[in-house]
């Protein structure tokens, strides 16, 4: 089964970065026949150069899609979605780093059922080099716990997962959201009877910045993702005690000082 690469790549993004992260797809084990790349608005000419001398080394193999203004995550990837060609869809970030065999593993994985929609990894966090581990991101492995899991929290790590563009379609792609698109997606799939996996191996390095705590610590990412949760109970996705819990722990993050955050991420969330 052939599959597309799906990224996309803003003025903000870090060129080093970027580079080693569109390598790492580019070096994978199963090739790709296309990497589509969707430039969120006008990008740097440093990021501009990364993508051109990757495309010259590489012939017909990165789409670039320019988007006129910065539309944020999920609408950028609603438009590379269009262009992709092929059904499987391998998603990217631009500045994580993907194991050489990855897209083959998961390849395998919806060549041996056809009916798989989603697939994902766990993944290891580091700072600076990939070699400086600083943690891990495990997700629930098997369709009934990913369900069980995402009535909460995110069952899979978004740079990781290949999906079905159709079925990503089906449910009108991401949300226009500027935060969380990646938990929105989830919840409409799985509301619409995705069937889902995720590999046991860590198959993805996920540049973690110490700075994502303050990050996180905003009122628009709080409001959007207990807003998120709430239509989940609407549609009867979640109970309303899960969503209590789920707008509580969120409020406390928002509200409790930078150092609980890390906390709870580092001792509760990531052991």
């Amino acid at each position: 089964m052939e599959y597309s690469v799906l990224m996309t790549v803003y003025e903000k993004d870090n060129p080093e970065y970027f580079r080693k992260a569109l390598m790492s797809m580019v070096k994978q084990t199963k090739k790709a026949d296309e990497i589509v790349v969707v430039k969120d608005g006008p990008i740097t000419r440093e990021l501009q150069s990364v993508l051109d001398d990757i495309d010259k080394k590489n012939p017909n193999l990165i789409v670039q899609v320019q988007l006129p203004v910065n539309k944020g995550l999920g609408l950028a990837l609603n438009e590379g979605i269009k262009v992709c060609k092929n059904e499987l869809l391998a998603r990217m970030d631009a500045d994580d780093i993907s194991l050489p065999t990855r897209c083959e593993k998961q390849v395998e994985q919806f060549e041996n059922n056809p009916d798989l929609d989603i697939i994902g990894c766990p993944v290891i966090e580091f700072v600076g080099e990939p070699s400086n581990k600083v943690g891990k991101r495990d997700v629930p492995v098997d369709n009934e716990a990913i369900y069980k899991y995402c009535r909460k929290r995110d069952p899979f790590n978004h740079p990781t997962v290949m999906y079905r563009k159709s079925k990503v379609e089906a449910v009108g792609g991401y949300g226009d959201l500027r935060k969380n698109q990646d938990t929105d997606l989830w919840i409409k799939m799985l509301s619409n009877g995705a069937v889902c996996r995720n590999l046991t191996e860590y198959l993805l390095r996920f540049r973690f910045d110490e700075g994502t705590y303050k990050k996180r610590k905003n009122w628009l990412n709080t409001k959007l993702l207990i807003k998120i949760r709430w239509n989940a109970f609407r549609i009867g996705f979640c109970s309303f005690v899960d969503f209590v819990e789920v707008a509580g722990a969120q409020m406390a993050i928002y509200l409790l000082p930078t150092a609980f955050q890390e906390f709870v991420y580092k001792k509760l969330l990531r052991r």
